[in-house]
């Protein structure tokens, strides 16, 4: 806790008020932003971890397939076959207002729209079934590798959100608003010291004024005697 530099005045206590009540909204503010997107966090990251296990069951398993396939296959035909595959994939990236955060929504066209390859153009004479599973195999995994990027990428961004908004919430709870309240009780404790003063100097003044008028009663008796 610190008390701020500040004049101990009343329109200073005014100011501080005005910011405390502020500092106390925004962090209400904040915290519920905080849970909502913790919400949000909770069920992405949930279905990214499903998403994963499943893309990463399946790569396991295709390229368990493919390096069959591939050993009865020559490897200049692997190389032909790489070139020769013109296939065109469009990623349409829009963004989408996930609580204040801008989160990436992805939308594939081409080849693999709807997440159905279509058949691989290449000449069978060299291949064999194996490859020809695995290769069609890996062409519609792909739709789900993008939106497993997706996931990933949306997961990403909220946890760095719920870590800022974190941060911006504990520094108000702990440092911000302690310091107003603390600063705010020096002033009043200050006011309240300068008024009691204050009053002292006044009762003073006027117990002068009343030994002074007695004084001159005196005096002016003396002077009649």
């Amino acid at each position: 806790m610190a008390i701020l530099n500040v004049n101990p005045t009343r329109m200073e206590l005014a100011r501080l008020k005005e910011r405390l009540a502020l500092a106390s909204r925004g962090h209400d503010i904040l915290k519920d932003k905080h849970d909502g997107l913790m919400r949000y966090f909770i069920d992405l990251a949930r279905e990214n971890h499903r998403y994963r296990q499943e893309v990463e069951a399946l790569m396991k398993q295709e390229m368990q397939t493919f390096s069959l396939a591939k050993a009865f296959v020559h490897e200049e035909y692997l190389d032909q076959l790489a070139i020769g595959q013109d296939d065109e994939l469009i990623v349409n990236v829009h963004s989408k207002n996930m609580m204040s955060v801008h989160v990436p929504e992805m939308q594939f066209t081409g080849h693999i729209e709807d997440d159905i390859a279509e058949p691989l153009q290449y000449g069978y004479l060299y291949s064999n079934a194996e490859l020809d599973n695995s290769l069609q195999s890996y062409q519609e995994l792909l739709p789900k590798m993008l939106k497993l990027a997706e996931l990933e990428k949306k997961t990403q961004l909220l946890a760095n959100e719920i870590e800022r908004t974190r941060r911006r919430v504990n520094s108000l709870k702990e440092s911000t608003i302690p310091d107003l309240e603390d600063t705010i009780k020096m002033i009043q404790m200050k006011l309240q010291e300068n008024e009691r003063a204050e009053i002292t100097r006044l009762m003073k003044i006027k117990d002068f004024d009343q030994e002074d008028n007695e004084f001159d009663d005196e005096e002016s008796l003396e002077m009649n005697d």
